[in-house]
């Protein structure tokens, strides 16, 4: 592969995640445009990561073996797909993932998944830092509701907006699922 391709990269889509028991979210369309843009990048037979949180703690829902820990079935891995297990919110850290780039030449990377305020934003500026051309699809990701240092609540778009705010310019451009397309054409 040369650097004209760009790397989808899904964080996190697990059965765990579609819990309700985890909280008020966002973006309820976020599957959807996630699965758009899969099957878009499959066409074009660009390559996909997909990561997946191993927790080191046996109570997680996201504890090896759990039903939590396993993909969503409509977004799970193709055999021709790389998997990347993380046990922290960076998908780069002790996973081999910068390795497995640099390898295929792969330079540009476009980030969707869950959740924007800690493995989407943690990986994101990983990339950004590590020169990476770095895209998070504003509407292919989504966080939770959560109470912020000062003890208010926010809301999950508030959350993301934030998320997103701290990566935009410096780490990551942040595009629509249309706008990530369209780096499939160039």
């Amino acid at each position: 592969m040369s650097n004209q391709f760009a790397a989808l990269v899904i964080i996190d889509m697990q059965r765990g995640m579609s819990d309700p028991a985890i909280g008020e979210r966002n973006n309820l369309d976020a599957e959807n445009n996630i699965q758009s843009l899969l099957t878009e990048w499959r066409k074009a037979g660009w390559p996909v990561v997909h990561v997946r949180h191993i927790s080191r703690t046996p109570s997680s829902p996201f504890w090896a073996g759990q039903p939590g820990a396993e993909f969503q079935p409509a977004l799970a891995p193709q055999p021709d797909e790389h998997v990347v297990e993380k046990n922290v919110p960076c998908a780069f850290t002790h996973s081999g993932l910068e390795r497995w780039l640099h390898a295929r030449e792969i330079k540009r990377l476009v980030i969707v998944g869950v959740s924007t305020s800690n493995s989407v934003e943690a990986t994101a500026r990983t990339a950004g830092n590590l020169g990476f051309d770095t895209h998070v699809v504003a509407d292919a990701t989504f966080t939770f509701a959560k109470q912020d240092y000062a003890g208010t609540y926010r809301t999950a778009d508030e959350v993301h907006a934030m998320s997103l705010a701290n990566l935009e310019g410096e780490y990551a451009a942040i595009v629509s699922s249309d706008k990530a397309l369209t780096l499939l054409l160039i």
